[in-house]
């Protein structure tokens, strides 16, 4: 900003928008100048008068754009790139190769710990049996072998802890009945029972129970 001991603060905010609109003022004091009018209300008045006052100018200046040509000479002396070798280019890309595998390594999903089984359920004279492991806060119980029970039934899976009531966990159809629970304790039964399509309105087993494992260790 020009130098003028003599103004008063108003009269040296009003020459710093005059100077800001004319573009004369060096980078650090340029964006000063913007960092104020963010905040400073007074100071963007003063700034907004002045684009007015000054805008006239630009009547003065033909609107013709630059040839291309100009702009390609500006931009090589700003940003003059230098020959690059072959061997360069070729190590380049194989340092860029190097990354991207690498990062395809990184990012690969890794496989989680296999389910632990926690128990078989079987009823052998029907060819049903039922697979329950644990993995990762979820109990999985899947059919391995047999069918569903016939039209208007269900499989209902129970467990039940030592000297307690069974506890429904849910029916067992053609997808993996998935439960979020703490593994259960060794000791503890599952059982499943045949219930009416939807499963069993008493909270309790109705129909027959067709196989019961005790959870291992």
């Amino acid at each position: 900003m020009t130098d003028a001991p003599d103004l008063t603060p108003a009269e040296a905010d009003d020459m710093l928008a005059a100077e800001y609109v004319l573009g004369v003022l060096d980078l650090p004091e340029r964006m000063a100048a913007e960092a104020r009018l963010k905040t400073d209300a007074d100071f963007a008045a003063m700034v907004v008068a002045w684009e007015a006052h000054l805008a006239g100018l630009n009547d003065s200046f033909e609107d013709v754009a630059p040839s291309a040509a100009v702009f390609a000479g500006v931009e090589a002396r700003l940003f003059p790139v230098a020959p690059k070798r072959r061997w360069t280019v070729w190590l380049g890309g194989a340092v860029a190769a190097g990354v991207v595998a690498l990062a395809v390594i990184v990012t690969l999903p890794q496989p989680g710990p296999a389910p632990e089984v926690v128990a078989d359920l079987s009823a052998q004279d029907q060819g049903l049996v039922y697979r329950a492991a644990y993995s990762d806060g979820q109990l999985q119980v899947t059919r391995v072998s047999g069918t569903r029970p016939g039209a208007g039934q269900d499989h209902e899976l129970w467990i039940i802890a030592p000297g307690a009531a069974p506890v429904s966990l849910g029916l067992l159809q053609d997808e993996t009945l998935r439960v979020n629970t703490p593994r259960p304790a060794a000791g503890w039964v599952l059982a499943v029972s045949v219930e009416p399509e939807g499963g069993s309105t008493t909270g309790a087993p109705t129909g027959p129970v067709i196989m019961t494992a005790e959870i291992s260790a």
